[in-house]
């Protein structure tokens, strides 16, 4: 269908590809950020090489590679066992044999070498992917390179974080599958945002960018493997008890009805009125504040800072060019006046020549990222295509009450661990998307009215592996149509969901579904793609769209019986919210409600 190609690129085998074309024009100067990258990856590959002297991998294509063949070396007995639950066992024998001494490692010190191995190749493809910087390149080309640049920064320090983990320096093992699945998804995102476009640049980053998807998704399947977490294709589950809705009342028992992510002085900073605050920065458009702007703000932020570092926005329309809190700003909380009040807006779309990626009025991906009382907007409007509100990417996230508005691609909930509690979602086509692994609650999700000749389709996930811990999750929330689509609801359809790749997996549970929704719930991305390897499922929903009878009968759909398989993605399963957000002060739903 014409509006998912205007979107996100119909899939064919459920991963992109980068081709080879002609150059483009266009010379900006190399900043500071891409000579501080190389350098940073300069140095990360003289650490590793001093440690490990690994070798360059051989040249293979891209495909899946089947079983594992005989190779000049022969595999340990424990390196065949470790590669033959990849997807991609011939790479993984290749570098690991190229390892020193893993050929008498065990599979338990495979998975430390396979993600240091993982670590270095990245670490390569940064630090050459940024000496290409100076190279003439039209607008969307540059921006298209820009992600990939901050995706492998990101991408370094996870698979950093997930080595050290492994090697015996804290982490549990949802946070390596977490950090390994998001390191995935960056890749992916990085080529896609050159799907669509044509030149030298491209086949430079097609070059520089070779095996890595395959190697993240090799480590991702030996850590799980590893640590026996291959109960419902990746889904860690804890056999825990059904817990109620949070109350207010003062017990012992409060502080673990609430991930244990958030500590107890950020729950009383989200249950705060804003008079009771202490902002470190206050914006205010008419100068009765710190800064006149959230960009000044935000640079006020400490790097790596691990108390939580406060801006108040009052009430007030803001809209800047770029609005970003970067991984190295931490512990950020952001809140403003309320819903309508303090109004972030932006209106960047695809035909400003850019990436879906680099649309966003407001980005995070600053660990323990904070949002509250704020709504996030872009005007671009519908006929403008993909033009995000809000993009996330930040681990441990928590929206507590804000509007996230757009049409097509809203909110991209790129990837990490996410909460969003009594939030107002607006949009047309795949308005909530990405690869995060999100829970909604106590949300209201808006269809609008599209464009003509469009179908609604309120998600479109894109796990791309099987052993990703990602999805959405959508609990007790409201599945309703705005005014505008209400009355023409006939014409235009909304769906539950499609599957943007291979291993899409959503669920809806004890929610309320209006009438606009189309019976069969979901729609295809392109024919018959996905439709056996997805997991759709509904369980106990209601309201007039919420009949199963009619639903589709795609073997990878489920109307979901089992109290088990449903809790398997609430909050206390599938983003292990107790241990995190109780620090927040956002009162949340662990279980199923009762």
């Amino acid at each position: 269908m014409e509006y998912g190609r205007l979107g996100k690129t119909e899939p064919n085998d459920g991963s992109p590809s980068l081709a080879f074309t002609t150059a483009t024009n266009r010379t900006p100067k190399k900043s500071k950020l891409r000579i501080l990258l190389a350098l940073a990856a300069a140095l990360l590959l003289t650490s590793a090489a001093a440690a490990a002297a690994v070798a360059v991998l051989r040249k293979r294509n891209g495909a899946e590679d089947g079983g594992v063949r005989l190779h000049s070396r022969r595999p340990s007995q424990a390196m065949a066992r470790a590669c033959g639950r990849t997807r991609f066992p011939n790479l993984c024998v290749e570098s690991l044999l190229d390892f020193p001494g893993a050929a008498a490692a065990s599979e338990r010190d495979l998975v430390h070498i396979s993600v240091n191995v993982t670590l270095q190749k990245v670490g390569r493809a940064l630090y050459s992917a940024s000496e290409i910087s100076n190279l003439d390149m039209d607008p969307h080309v540059r921006s298209a390179y820009e992600d990939c640049i901050e995706l492998l920064d990101d991408s370094v320090d996870l698979l950093s974080r997930s080595l050290t983990s492994v090697a015996g320096g804290g982490g549990s093992t949802q946070d390596v599958l977490t950090w390994l699945s998001a390191s995935l998804t960056n890749h992916d995102t990085c080529t896609e945002g050159f799907d669509q476009l044509n030149g030298y640049v491209k086949a430079q980053m097609s070059d520089r960018l070779k095996d890595l998807s395959e190697l993240v998704s090799n480590c991702l399947a030996i850590y799980a493997a590893a640590g026996g977490n291959s109960d419902f294709s990746g889904v860690p589950i804890q056999n825990r008890r059904r817990r109620r809705l949070l109350s207010k009342e003062k017990d012992k028992n409060v502080v673990h009805q609430f991930p244990t992510w958030l500590s107890r002085w950020d729950r009383m900073l989200l249950d705060a009125p804003a008079s009771a605050m202490n902002p470190d920065v206050i914006v205010s458009g008419d100068g009765n504040g710190t800064c006149k702007t959230i960009t000044e703000a935000i640079k006020k932020a400490p790097v790596n800072g691990t108390r939580r570092f406060i801006i108040y926005v009052k009430a007030g329309r803001y809209v800047e060019d770029i609005l970003k809190v970067g991984r190295k700003k931490t512990n950020v909380m952001i809140f403003g006046d309320g819903k309508g009040k303090t109004v972030i807006s932006g209106s960047k779309s695809i035909q400003d020549n850019m990436t879906t990626f680099h649309t966003a009025t407001f980005a995070a991906t600053g660990a323990g990222f904070i949002a509250r009382d704020l709504t996030f907007e872009n005007s671009a409007g519908p006929a403008k295509h993909q033009a995000v509100a809000l993009r996330v990417g930040a681990d441990h996230a928590v929206i507590y009450r804000c509007n996230v508005i757009g049409y097509q691609d809203t909110l991209y909930a790129h990837s990490q661990r996410q909460f969003y509690r009594e939030c107002d979602v607006y949009g047309t086509v795949d308005f909530i998307f990405g690869n995060a692994a999100v829970v909604f609650q106590n949300c209201s999700i808006h269809a609008r009215k599209p464009m003509p000749f469009q179908k609604n389709t309120i998600t479109a996930q894109n796990r791309k592996d099987p052993n990703q811990n990602t999805g959405i999750s959508i609990h007790a929330c409201r599945v309703v149509a705005e005014y505008d689509l209400e009355a023409a609801r006939g014409a235009y359809p909304t769906y539950l969901g499609r599957p943007w790749k291979l291993y899409s997996r959503v669920v809806y549970m004890q929610s309320y579904v209006g009438d606009h929704v189309h019976p069969r719930g979901w729609l295809e991305w392109n024919a018959t793609f996905a439709l056996d390897t997805l997991y759709y499922g509904e369980y106990m929903n209601y309201g007039p769209g919420g009949a199963v009878g009619q639903r589709v009968n795609w073997p990878g759909y489920r109307v979901i019986t089992s109290v088990d398989e449903a809790s398997k993605f609430t909050v206390a399963q599938f983003i292990f919210g107790s241990a995190w957000l109780p620090a927040t002060g956002v009162a949340f739903l662990a279980g199923l409600t009762t």
